[in-house]
């Protein structure tokens, strides 16, 4: 996979908006709510531009028997993927274009996470800055290698996440 970061397009929400639509009627009555997370989410933050989605729903166990759905509309159905409790579903192969983190509503500390972060960035213009320069020089220096490219990220995300949780709490 290509690692591209692109500076923050406001299209990202619109197309947000447009895909969760569908996700939702896939979902049907087990959707309790659905966010746009992730950089795209976080207006001015330079990102790979990838819709993240993350549904929250009744049941996660039920989320399965929508795979064949999800794959009509175009995602590889991929289960846990490494973590607990989570459905994740990506569309667009090596082009990805979307992602879709599904948790059960009990999972309070994944969504709180997510939430946090987004949250934290959407009010910490210093942060989006530092996070948005760091993506777009580590995409610079491994174009081609996808793994560098998280590794190189991962401190400065661990960190960003316990001060948005912190931050989030209080």
């Amino acid at each position: 996979m290509k690692v591209v970061v692109t500076a923050y397009n406001d299209n990202w929400n619109q197309m947000f908006l447009e895909e969760s639509s569908k996700i939702k009627t896939i979902f049907g009555e087990e959707l309790i709510d659905i966010h746009h997370i992730g950089s795209t989410s976080v207006s001015g933050l330079k990102a790979k531009p990838i819709i993240d989605m993350m549904p929250v729903v009744k049941d996660i166990a039920k989320i399965d028997s929508f795979n064949e759905q999800m794959t009509k509309l175009g995602y590889e159905c991929m289960g846990e993927l490494g973590m607990k409790g989570r459905r994740y579903f990506r569309k667009g192969g090596d082009d990805r274009t979307h992602q879709v983190h599904a948790f059960q509503a009990d999972n309070k500390a994944d969504i709180e996470r997510h939430l946090a972060v987004r949250d934290y960035l959407r009010t910490h213009a210093e942060a989006v800055v530092q996070y948005g320069d760091l993506k777009e020089n580590l995409a610079k220096q491994f174009p081609n290698d996808i793994e560098a490219y998280m590794d190189g990220k991962d401190e400065f995300v661990k960190e960003l996440e316990r001060t948005a949780l912190h931050w989030f709490r209080n």
